[in-house]
């Protein structure tokens, strides 16, 4: 039974002014329904219209999944994410908020996460 919802709010300037590959160096791993947030170094950051990077600190980032379009999804939005406890998992609701606006986009849903490890040299 999962707890009482808690509301997160990420803005997505980590990794978007980088004009290199994220996943540069790195190799994936077997995707997964839920990942715990509560070690992630930074909230879930927006790459581009596609790509939702968590930060979980030393070797691995997470590549979020999103189900069907998300049309909001963009750098420099905010992710207005629906998290139950310390893990954020597949069905797992989120919306995107444009810069300037006080209306958020409409439900999008998270459809599972890949591992990304570094490499060692």
């Amino acid at each position: 039974m999962r707890g009482r919802p808690v509301m997160v709010a990420a803005l997505g300037l980590t990794l978007v002014a980088a004009k290199s590959d994220p996943f540069a160096g790195r190799v994936a791993g077997p995707p997964v329904q839920c990942v715990d947030t509560s070690t992630a170094q930074s909230g879930p950051s927006i790459v581009d219209n596609g790509t939702i990077i968590i930060n979980a600190g030393g070797r691995r980032i997470w590549r979020a999944q999103v189900r069907g379009e998300c049309p909001s999804l963009r750098p420099f939005n905010t992710l207005l994410i629906q998290q139950w406890g310390s893990r954020l998992c597949r069905n797992d609701r989120f919306q995107v908020l444009q810069q300037g606006l006080s209306i958020p986009s409409a439900s999008c849903f998270f459809d599972g996460f890949v591992p990304y490890d570094r490499v060692k040299p």
